[in-house]
């Protein structure tokens, strides 16, 4: 059975999609840490990413470099901070999070409320600034 986020690939559930390339997927987290926490992932489905061959792995990272620079001219922060927890979804995915401070990316921390028109803009606005 395909992963949620092989679904949203596949155009089966949607969601606020950020990037996309032929190997890669970026699309804004509905249960957001910070405004603009974006996740991405192969489009390859592989639950543990050090499971990912070397080539998709690191243009994982590289993919996720560019998406995180276009998270960055769109909203302001000091940085943005990376994790992988992979317990969630059994689809390897890295998380993009913008930070203020170390405690931004703690997942522990009550979510950001956001409208799905805010949503749907923010991720306009990531996606205008993606090269």
């Amino acid at each position: 059975m395909p992963s949620i986020f092989s679904r949203i690939i596949a155009g089966e559930i949607p969601c606020y999609k950020v990037a996309e390339d032929k190997n890669y997927f970026a699309f804004l987290d509905i249960n957001p840490l910070a405004k603009g926490h974006t996740l991405v992932i192969p489009k390859k489905e592989v639950d543990y990413i050090f499971d990912l061959d070397e080539e998709t792995l690191s243009g994982l990272f590289l993919f996720s470099r560019k998406v995180a620079r276009a998270i960055q001219q769109t909203v302001p922060c000091l940085r943005i901070g990376i994790a992988v927890v992979g317990l969630e979804v059994p689809h390897a995915h890295v998380h993009l999070v913008p930070l203020q401070s170390v405690h931004d990316i703690d997942f522990s921390r009550p979510r950001v409320q956001m409208t799905k028109e805010e949503m749907a803009e923010l991720a306009r606005l990531i996606a205008s600034n993606f090269t």
